[in-house]
């Protein structure tokens, strides 16, 4: 069960969404005709775009479209669940794309996984991250009243097959989270590694850490 980890860069958040579809698609089409197959996990990091789920309400994109070209950003309405949230430079975005019925895995169990992960790579930083109960992510201080995001996570299933995945704040330029109400919550704040850590944080280093996190499950 050998699983690869490919990093695309910066990549236009459209272009990334048609490849990791296409792949998707291959998986599900092997699994199901009893052929061979990759599965994979995607590094990458997109410029400016927001990207609304299917049970996502328009309202919380408090933007119009005269708006979002003047921050040169785009929006995509996609096919994973959740509401709306961010991406861009700074931030990393991982999209495994794994038939979790060889990992005997359920889709719960999955996201928990993915928010484990996150907490890990957290906690190696020295910052205590946790769950939020009835909101999927990592927080930070998420049982009180300065609860904050630093990691939205969303995905699409089918046949146990999974796409998109998580987006971790490391560098991010938070004050594109203004712009929304991120994930539907308007009474939540957002972070990042470097505003937690007041200083940069090296995005080749979060990648490592991250890797080593989901190889647990995930060998290569």
């Amino acid at each position: 069960m050998k699983t690869t980890i490919a990093d695309w860069g910066l990549i236009q958040y459209g272009e990334a969404w048609k490849r990791q579809s296409e792949r998707f698609d291959e998986v599900i089409r092997a699994k199901t005709h009893g052929e061979t197959y990759e599965n994979g996990i995607v590094f990458c990091e997109h410029p400016h775009v927001y990207t609304l789920g299917r049970s996502g309400k328009e309202k919380n994109m408090l933007l119009s479209d005269e708006q979002l070209k003047a921050i040169d950003a785009t929006l995509y309405h996609i096919d994973r669940g959740g509401d709306i949230t961010y991406h861009g430079p700074g931030q990393l975005v991982c999209y495994p794309i794994l038939n979790l019925d060889e990992f005997r895995m359920g889709l719960k169990e999955y996201v928990h996984f993915l928010e484990e992960a996150v907490i890990n790579v957290c906690a190696s930083y020295g910052i205590e991250a946790g769950r939020l109960d009835k909101a999927t992510g990592v927080w930070i201080d998420a049982e009180t009243s300065r609860a904050r995001k630093i990691c939205a996570i969303g995905v699409r299933s089918s046949h146990y097959v999974t796409m998109h995945g998580l987006a971790l704040n490391v560098n991010t330029d938070l004050r594109y989270f203004s712009y929304i109400n991120p994930c539907g919550f308007i009474d939540k704040g957002v972070t990042s590694l470097r505003q937690e850590l007041k200083n940069e944080v090296s995005m080749d280093e979060v990648k490592q850490r991250l890797a080593g996190e989901l190889r647990k499950r995930f060998p290569g």
